[in-house]
């Protein structure tokens, strides 16, 4: 591959201000958001167009050079990163909320906006986004739908395939095709769909349609702290037995409450084991009686406290309990990765168990925050990533953290993709028949395997990259 001439005419298409190729400027884009994995492209270039994306995929795949895209860098799997070298396509000048139509609730957007700003520029007409990644005041648009992402509150609301109606979509050889649109309905197969969690391998979105939901009427948020963890997943089990369906419902444990304690000064009690962010929301009538309910399940599992949110900014002061969690282990660990397994709910008790078994086969200490009314765990295992030794323990220990989450019927990822990070266990998961249809699929819309090579399926060679087998 020469680099040097195809970064002349990507400069050419793009201006020379647009591409990087000095190695300084291109360390900040060898990773994404875990460090462990790195890959350095050869060039990193910042489209603004949907035309100058089509023109740099087709130069790109014309010349057999590998091409990845690439939001805020914000993912967990190394999805973002250039594993074969080759040209990043850096999205963060598209980033214009082109439309917010408010008549047919749905905005129109560039794969650079920042989730949170849709939900910033509908409030004033009474919507919002509903997808809400704990990254979403950094994380774009175009890098949730590639990986499909959630976040607190995709336990009632769904995930971001539910909240997309339509994509334009460049494919791998700069061809420019539309799947959907702003309405909600699907003739024929379902490219949108198919699209949306493709981890950038099927192509590149560069208009994005989303859905804008209506603000709930009232929220009730409350926060339970337990002395063990068992106790707080039985009363996740039980809370979504009754009937209801929180809008959000998620846990933290011991080592999560502690950092954040140390880091916020919310009052969590000394010996908090485990602590639950619940969120009702919807119509005003009958939801105090509802927020009873729940608080009589957390309190006949021997909850320690419910507190409930008396104003919008205590509820604003809880939820930053949680959604700053990550933030605040950087005061105990020098790096930390973050696992993203999803198991039934009635198995979680054991699943959390099974984590504080291989913290301690390891001597890794393992944080546990994670959406517990849909079973998502992230448990976070902290380390020293400059000990080789300690780095080789992490790996194994995430990989026997996967395993546990299969064998109790649930899957290796809900939100986070499986990048390189998890590429070898798709194995525990699919079939060489199911991997070779897989990998069908992907080259007829990829067939010189050139957009964002190495990421979701395994090939015949054993991974360098995540865990192994």
């Amino acid at each position: 591959m020469d680099a040097e001439r195809i970064a002349n005419e990507m400069a050419a298409i793009l201006g020379s201000e647009n591409v990087l190729r000095d190695p300084v400027s291109l360390m900040t884009y060898e990773s994404d958001g875990v460090t462990l994995y790195k890959a350095m492209p050869h060039a990193v270039v910042f489209p603004s167009t949907t035309d100058e994306v089509s023109a740099v995929a087709r130069l790109a795949n014309n010349a057999g050079v590998p091409f990845t895209a690439r939001g805020a860098g914000t993912g967990l799997s190394g999805g973002a990163i250039a594993a074969e070298g080759g040209v990043i396509i850096a999205l963060n000048k598209m980033n214009r909320i082109l439309e917010l139509d408010i008549d047919n609730r749905c905005a129109v957007v560039e794969p650079g906006v920042v989730n949170l700003w849709i939900s910033d520029a509908a409030e004033p007409h009474g919507y919002h986004y509903a997808p809400d990644p704990s990254s979403q005041k950094a994380c774009t648009i175009g890098g949730n739908v590639a990986e499909n992402s959630g976040g607190p509150h995709t336990l009632k609301r769904g995930v971001t395939v539910n909240h997309v109606t339509g994509l334009e979509w460049v494919m791998p050889d700069g061809e420019i095709v539309q799947f959907g649109g702003k309405s909600d309905g699907c003739v024929g197969y379902d490219l949108r769909g198919l699209a949306i969690g493709s981890e950038g391998t099927l192509g590149i979105a560069t208009k994005i349609v989303v859905k804008l939901t209506p603000n709930p009427q009232t929220h009730k948020t409350l926060l339970a702290v337990f002395d063990s963890m068992q106790n707080a997943s039985q009363t996740v089990s039980e809370t979504i037995a009754s009937g209801m369906i929180p809008a959000s419902l998620e846990m933290m444990d011991r080592l999560i409450i502690g950092a954040v304690e140390e880091a916020f000064q919310f009052g969590f009690p000394e010996d908090a084991e485990a602590a639950l962010l619940i969120e009702l929301d919807g119509l005003e009538a009958g939801m105090e009686a509802q927020a009873e309910q729940i608080a009589e399940i957390c309190r006949k599992n021997k909850a320690q406290s419910v507190q409930v949110a008396r104003s919008e900014e205590e509820r604003q002061l809880l939820w930053k309990s949680r959604k700053q969690a990550f933030g605040a282990l950087g005061r105990i660990a020098k790096d930390y990765l973050t696992q993203d397994g999803v198991v039934p709910r009635t198995r979680l008790p054991e699943t959390v168990t099974e984590v504080y078994r291989v913290s301690e086969k390891y001597g890794i200490p393992i944080a546990n925050v994670f959406h517990a009314g849909d079973g998502n765990i992230h448990p976070v295992l902290l380390f020293d990533q400059s000990d080789p030794e300690q780095v080789e323990k992490v790996l194994e220990a995430s990989g026997e953290i996967m395993r546990a989450c299969v064998e109790v019927g649930g899957v290796i990822t809900g939100e986070h993709g499986i990048g390189v990070e998890k590429i070898e266990f798709m194995r525990l998961l699919f079939s060489e028949n199911d991997l070779d249809l897989m990998t069908s699929l992907r080259d007829v819309f990829n067939p010189n395997g050139l957009c964002n090579p190495g990421k979701i399926i395994p090939d015949d060679e054993p991974s360098q990259w995540g865990m192994t087998l």
